[in-house]
């Protein structure tokens, strides 16, 4: 039985309901709410997953999302009852939750070394119904793990964070070396090229396609010295689409996973960087009240930075159904809102749903979030993946 559990109570709450008319993201019934508060929609989880399934050949077993921006354990259930049984994570808490929320493979896409790396092997002792594997770019890091555990070589595509260069062909041989020699598995390869998402679409599909055919090659160099690469893993939300669709990675003798994270709540940087008729909708908003007119064309909301992530800059966020009221400066606690000259401004005490550019984060500030169904019925959840487990977690 595992040692690890994940509270999936929910609490008693005001009746909600989705509005019969208007946008159907709207909710009434939540005046007793305290605001600001996130709001996960789990038909638009869905109708994410489906459209990444699509993307991906239309095969659920071509991805590895990374469960980093998932976060509540309902969420990640929905990604194994999709037929999804492989991801990514970063953190020991995201392993955790992964485990118990059924995923059948997990990699751990970080370098865990001193008692971060105990901990990974002692919820792989939890849980020994799942394979779990790690990233490797120095010899030092194999002393960590225990041959119950797979390790990928982690590939640097430029991002310059982790890994070793897809032109180093002979230090990668060196690393499978060490990994055979150790009694570990080898699994693969690893190449997170999420750097790319600030390029243009045309641009962006260029970069990564050069990428793609370097890393192709370098999978092909490990065959030849005699070695099974079991699995390539690349592309984050930005670029898997080319990833599914390039035929150097398509052909070659191993299985591509792609993993993007952040397509399940199709953030506002989602529907800038990938082309609407892919069907990427809204599946998570902060409901925020207007609590300010300070001035007749500015309002102020109770949604600052600790509620909506700033990470991937200005504006971090939209207004659902009034494009017109614009993101200004924050604070804190405080998000102003530019109005047109002239408009009539939302009345103090209404409520606002707002877009975050970066869900990621977002999600990552709330410790519950309102979970809706389909049907309009809603439950509070904890994000059973924020933060961080305990530092004194391995002793426990």
């Amino acid at each position: 039985m595992s040692s690890i559990k994940v509270s999936q109570n929910s609490v008693s709450l005001p009746t909600v309901a989705r509005l019969t008319s208007g946008d159907n993201y709207r909710l009434a019934g939540l005046e007793r709410m305290l605001t600001p508060f996130l709001i996960v929609y789990l038909d638009r989880v869905d109708s994410n997953i489906a459209a990444t399934i699509k993307l991906a050949g239309g095969d659920p077993q071509r991805l590895r999302p990374h469960v980093k921006t998932a976060k509540l354990f309902k969420v990640v259930r929905r990604y194994v009852e999709s037929g999804i049984h492989h991801c990514k994570c970063a953190t020991t808490l995201e392993l955790a939750v992964a485990c118990e929320a059924g995923m059948r493979d997990v990699v751990v896409a970080y370098p865990m070394v001193g008692a971060n790396a105990r901990r990974v092997q002692d919820l792989s002792t939890c849980y020994p119904d799942v394979t779990v594997s790690v990233l490797m770019d120095h010899p030092k890091q194999i002393q960590e793990w225990n041959p119950s555990i797979g390790i990928f070589i982690d590939v640097n595509p430029g991002m310059d964070r982790t890994g070793v260069g897809p032109e180093q062909v002979e230090e990668v041989l060196k690393l499978v070396h060490v990994i055979a020699g150790s009694g570990n598995l080898f699994r693969g390869l690893h190449y997170y090229d999420g750097h790319l998402g600030s390029l243009g679409f045309e641009e962006r599909r260029s970069q990564a396609l050069k990428g793609y055919d370097q890393l192709a090659r370098l999978a092909g160099a490990v065959k030849y010295a005699g070695f099974d690469v079991g699995e390539v893993i690349t592309s984050g939300s930005s670029v898997f689409l080319f990833a599914s669709a390039c035929s150097p990675l398509l052909s070659g003798e191993f299985t591509l996973r792609v993993s993007p994270g952040a397509a399940i709540y199709g953030d506002l940087t989602i529907q800038q960087q990938l082309p609407p008729e892919l069907g990427y909708c809204p599946a998570a908003l902060v409901a925020t009240m207007v609590v300010s007119h300070p001035r007749s064309d500015l309002m102020t909301c109770d949604a600052g930075v600790k509620a909506v992530a700033v990470f991937a800059g200005l504006p971090n966020c939209a207004v659902l159904g009034r494009p017109e009221l614009v993101p200004q400066r924050m604070s804190e606690e405080h998000l102003t809102l530019q109005a047109p000259a002239g408009a009539a401004l939302p009345e103090i005490g209404e409520i606002l749903y707002l877009i975050p550019r970066h869900a990621g984060l977002t999600v990552n500030n709330f410790s519950e979030a309102l979970v809706v169904s389909s049907d309009g019925s809603a439950v509070l959840e904890r994000v059973s993946a924020r933060g961080r487990e305990s530092p004194t977690a391995l002793g426990n």
